[in-house]
């Protein structure tokens, strides 16, 4: 029953549905679940990537026999769920799943900014992992790396603009394909078919990335923009500009 709670059978079906990687609300449509019941049953049974039917069974026979409350009616899905469905949004879009969970972490962390080791504990994985998901942020222009000169350690940075900068970066990584296409479609000869082929791709791949790159500076403005420095004391003012703290 849609209210009740879930079977051992319904459990199997969340893991085959996770393994096709579809969405939770499609789990859930299948189901005829609540998208936030597909949610909560993941997201507390080791998430997308660790789900197991039979373990996350046990662990609610084990929770019922102690008597824990089950969540009140219209309770929201809890944070590590609708975390970890975003991370699966992200990897349908093509992200590498470490990088996109790296890359939501630093989304959704209250200042955009932390450093390797507050990545790997935060996600619980090695800092060798986070050290080559931070490398493909860094190339694609998603986030970018600065210096803690007192700690001696790197601090990652998501800015407010993350995504002009990552459409820009792809924008540019992409023209630069489409004029090596092009090229290799001149020395193959544009009367043969090989390379009409070429030049007909590196032409579309050219055209779409700079529309892209106009329409990026076009809306750029709807971005936070970061704030204003504060304005250098006049000369002449009299005043003595101390050294911060």
């Amino acid at each position: 029953m849609p209210g009740g709670r879930l079977t051992q059978q319904e459990r199997r079906r969340i893991a085959a549905g996770l393994a096709e990687r579809l969405s939770y609300a499609e789990i859930a449509r299948r189901l005829d679940r609540p998208t936030s019941t597909i949610s909560r049953e993941i997201g507390r049974n080791g998430g997308p990537g660790g789900y197991r039917p039979e373990q996350a069974h046990r662990a609610t026979e084990r929770r019922a026999r102690r008597g824990t409350p089950a969540p009140p009616s219209g309770a929201g899905v809890p944070a590590d769920a609708a975390q970890a469905e975003v991370v699966e949004m992200a990897v349908r879009m093509g992200l590498p799943r470490m990088t996109a969970r790296v890359l939501i972490d630093l989304l959704l962390s209250e200042t955009g900014r932390l450093s390797a080791a507050e990545l790997a504990r935060r996600l619980r994985v090695s800092p060798a992992s986070v050290s080559t998901a931070v490398t493909y942020l860094i190339q694609q222009g998603m986030i970018r790396r600065e210096r803690d000169q007192r700690r001696r350690r790197d601090i990652y940075v998501v800015d407010d603009d993350t995504w002009y900068h990552a459409m820009v970066t792809s924008s540019w990584q992409t023209l630069e394909a489409a004029a090596v296409t092009m090229a290799a479609g001149e020395t193959a000869g544009l009367d043969t078919p090989v390379g009409r082929r070429l030049a007909g791709a590196g032409a579309f791949l050219e055209r779409i990335s700079l529309d892209t790159l106009e329409s990026a500076e076009r809306w750029r403005h709807l971005m936070p923009m970061p704030p204003a420095p504060a304005p250098a004391p006049e000369v002449g003012s009299g005043r003595e500009v101390r050294p911060g703290p």
